[in-house]
């Protein structure tokens, strides 16, 4: 079985992306930086890939914008086209996870931490990227460890 080591968390928007990356253990997702948009979608793509290519990233992990009720909506079904592109620009395989109120959490823990409502634009994309990533690795470390159980009872 093949490990991967690093993970690259992606917060799709229309005016930035938010970028967090994962450690080695694939544990902690910290937030790493905001690509701000060009007119060129294939140009945003290219910047993803290079910062994947730095830290060898080996998975993108993209935020899917799914509606109160769970489904599919305008907003996810731009991603998952989007999604099509990113991964035929970057070479790099593409999981993706459930992204319901990581802004609002951003806010509220920027907020917690003293960072003004200026500031927080800064960072807002980049601290939600980091939210994304870190329910997907609490979510695969879960499935990990529920593996385990059933594989040594």
């Amino acid at each position: 079985m093949r490990i991967i080591l690093r993970v690259l968390g992606i917060d799709i928007g229309s005016k930035k992306i938010g970028i967090a990356i994962s450690n080695q253990e694939m544990t902690l997702a910290t937030p790493l930086t905001v690509v701000h948009r060009s007119s060129q979608k294939s140009e945003d793509h290219k910047t993803i890939k290079s910062i994947a290519h730095e830290w060898e990233v080996e998975l993108l992990v993209v935020g899917m914008p799914l509606s109160l009720d769970g489904s599919l909506g305008a907003a996810a079904e731009n991603v998952l086209q989007e999604i099509k592109h990113l991964e035929r620009n970057t070479g790099i395989p593409v999981d993706t996870f459930d992204e319901r109120f990581t802004t609002t959490s951003a806010k509220q823990i920027l907020h917690d931490q003293g960072v003004s409502e200026k500031e927080q634009k800064n960072v807002i994309d980049q601290v939600a990227a980091s939210i994304i990533l870190q329910a997907w690795l609490d979510h695969k470390m879960g499935a990990s460890a529920s593996l385990k159980e059933v594989v040594s009872d």
